[in-house]
């Protein structure tokens, strides 16, 4: 039976594209097929922006003129044959889905109940409960029961059910008496006004003026804007009102005010700006634009028509939106979705029931959970890597874990600045510079002395910023380290093999893919590492790769590969498997594990009828282990592009602290994931 959840409100801004958005990730944790809805969109050539929000999103694979109902002329011409497309276009996503989450309409032509009663009406015809969200802005908590207590009696009244009443945009002072007034209601929770989500672009301010980019780079277009500056006054007064993130409005013909202005933005002493609008229509004398032509201009200087008045008030009036190209606001929506509705008792109220398939994004989700469970600290030696400071942005905002980033702090800052990017949480730390150095070099120096290295030498090796990280894990400074964005595997793992070492019982460091199919996740190990294990290696590699298995919730059936199945081959590479076997049976005498056996009795379960009836494992492995890296590595990569399965990894196994490596092609949600792999590794190394 397929579920929905209708999310409406009765008035406009009430910000429930954020709802919508945090119950369609909600839903994505517990089920496989997640689909989304919109009965009345926008009309015009530009896609409706809340449609697109939610089609983006990973979990929802449908194409988007498959997820729209009809126009509002289409309302307005007929209301009874467009609720009659409405239905059959919904049945149409719903059959090829598990839920669906329809988002109403959004009061583009009045603001009253009756536009609200068409949602009712149309929630009532789909079965499907309403979130039912409210505009807390400006709005006390008396005022809000009272717009709740006229929604409901209009739900009601037109048959429809209520799943939940969500107040948004509530003075942050306000939340518990907003949820307090509205729980005679129904469930009730309440959102505290964030100004990033309603925070425009500088894009949205150059289109809403009617300006052009002047000088700039064009992809700061995307930044937020936090405020206005109406630079009328001399410079000095300028100055004292900036603040970060803010556009300043002055006349094309003030010259000083322009070059004060950037001078202030290329200070580090001053605010960094997201652009400066230049109003008029005044031409700039040559001399400005040769010295202009001189500089490496990135922050938006954009020309617009009128005089400073016209457009500092057209330009006031203009409110962001959440689409699915912004990724902060995306980010700061889910988070504080997570943050104040208790999701899973909304879940629980739809009666959506977890789902035994396992989907990509699903594990996914189960590993930000759990490590924002239990948030743990992460070095991340690469500091000013573009991927890894959007991925600390994420990690930030979602409270994943706490960060610490390896650089000089005035590099760091500024590369976070120019991307656009929030990590003010996160401590910056300059490996030269720092005041751990010499604890680091006295201990590196202790724990190497064997090997020859002096003071001297562990002075400047601990510098190394994989080697810096390393010691704060060593020496509880951090809980686990992620790096190899920029660098080499070799160079983000000798650190640890040398001073870190491995688990009692353990001889090898090895890796594992969480390989995530359509349906399940399976575990490859090892692909990354070993060239060339011997037979006791290899059975470590089991070992270690079925408790990591278990350890993210897949139950551990071992499945030695070989060229050859049971005991139908011979020669060195299948002896090799058939003693590693012996070696995991004797070890481990709970496991279940099979070898020499083929990759296709593993998985198939008539092969493995035919070649080991009987077998506890063949036809159904969830751990694979490889005979070498030449197979394991070819063979992950094969079945990623082939089967489209996401990999997430390599993930090392075998240390007595996480370690973990990235890809150097790795993406920002790559590392997203790992360093939430690495965190929930941390939180079991401390219970055990």
């Amino acid at each position: 039976m397929v579920r929905s959840v209708y999310v409406a409100s009765v008035t406009g801004e009430t910000g429930k594209s954020t709802v919508a958005l945090g119950t369609l990730e909600a839903l994505t944790r517990r089920i496989g097929e997640v689909g989304v809805f919109r009965p009345v969109v926008r009309s015009g050539q530009q896609p409706d922006y809340v449609l697109e929000l939610l089609v983006e999103h990973d979990g929802v694979d449908l194409p988007y003129e498959v997820c729209a109902g009809v126009t509002y002329e289409d309302v307005h011409a007929d209301p009874d044959a467009a609720m009659s497309t409405i239905l059959s276009r919904y049945r149409a996503v719903a059959a090829q889905c598990e839920a669906v989450v329809v988002v109403g309409s959004d009061y583009t032509d009045v603001d009253s109940p009756t536009e609200f009663s068409f949602n009712a009406r149309v929630a009532a015809n789909l079965g499907a409960p309403v979130v039912l969200v409210l505009n807390g802005h400006d709005r006390s908590p008396v005022d809000l029961a009272a717009v709740a207590e006229m929604a409901t009696a209009e739900l009601t009244a037109n048959y429809g059910t209520l799943a939940a009443v969500v107040a948004n945009r509530v003075p942050p002072e306000s939340v518990d008496d907003a949820r307090a007034a509205l729980e005679p209601y129904g469930p009730a929770y309440a959102l505290p006004e964030e100004p990033l989500l309603s925070a425009p672009t500088m894009g949205d301010l150059v289109q809403a003026g009617g300006g052009t980019l002047f000088r700039g780079a064009p992809e700061r277009l995307g930044r937020e804007v936090s405020g206005l500056v109406v630079a009328g006054m001399t410079l000095p007064n300028v100055l004292d009102r900036l603040a970060d993130d803010a556009v300043v409005i002055t006349p094309a013909d003030r010259s000083d005010v322009l070059l004060g202005v950037l001078l202030a933005h290329a200070s580090k002493t001053l605010p960094t700006l997201a652009g400066i609008v230049l109003n008029g229509g005044f031409e700039l004398p040559a001399q400005i634009l040769q010295l202009m032509d001189g500089l490496d201009l990135e922050l938006p200087i954009t020309t617009v028509p009128g005089d400073t008045l016209a457009t500092a008030t057209k330009l006031a009036a203009v409110r962001g939106r959440l689409t699915h190209g912004a990724t902060r606001k995306v980010q700061t929506a889910l988070a504080l979705f997570d943050e104040y509705v208790d999701a899973g008792h909304l879940l629980d109220r739809l009666d959506v029931t977890r789902s035994s398939v396992v989907t990509p994004l699903m594990f996914e989700h189960d590993l930000v959970d759990r490590a924002r469970a239990q948030r743990k600290r992460i070095v991340l030696p690469e500091g000013e890597e573009e991927r890894v400071l959007r991925a600390a942005d994420t990690v930030l905002r979602r409270g994943i874990a706490d960060l610490t980033l390896l650089g000089r702090p005035d590099d760091v800052r500024a590369a976070a600045d120019r991307l656009g990017v929030e990590i003010s949480a996160a401590d910056v730390v300059d490996p030269r510079e720092s005041e751990l150095r010499g604890r680091f070099a006295h201990e590196y120096a202790r724990l190497r002395a064997h090997r020859g290295v002096t003071q001297e030498a562990a002075w400047d090796q601990v510098a190394d910023v994989s080697y810096f990280g390393t010691m704060m894990v060593l020496l509880d400074l951090a809980d686990g380290m992620v790096s190899g964005a920029a660098h080499t595997t070799a160079h983000t793992i000798r650190p640890a093999f040398e001073v870190v070492k491995t688990l009692p019982g353990v001889s090898i460091v090895s890796s594992v893919f969480f390989m995530c199919l359509r349906d399940r996740v399976l575990v490859y190990g090892d692909c990354a590492v070993n060239p060339d294990p011997t037979a006791e290696e290899l059975a470590d590699i089991a070992i270690s790769s079925a408790a990591t298995a278990a350890q993210f919730g897949v139950g551990p059936r071992i499945a030695m590969l070989s060229y050859s199945t049971g005991s139908s081959g011979s020669g060195s590479d299948v002896d090799k498997v058939r003693a590693a076997t012996a070696l995991v049976r004797e070890r481990g005498p709970d496991l279940e594990v099979e070898g020499p056996i083929q990759y296709d009795a593993a998985v198939d379960a008539s092969v493995a009828r035919a070649k080991l009836p009987g077998s506890e494992v063949a036809g159904r492995a969830t751990v694979f282990v490889f005979p070498d890296l030449n197979t394991g590595n070819n063979t992950y990569k094969a079945v990623q592009r082939s089967a489209g399965a996401v990999a997430i990894g390599p993930v090392l196994q075998g240390l007595r602290r996480p370690v973990n490596d990235l890809s150097r092609g790795a993406l920002v949600r790559d590392i997203v994931n790992t360093i939430a792999i690495t965190a929930i590794q941390a939180q079991s190394a401390e219970a055990s």
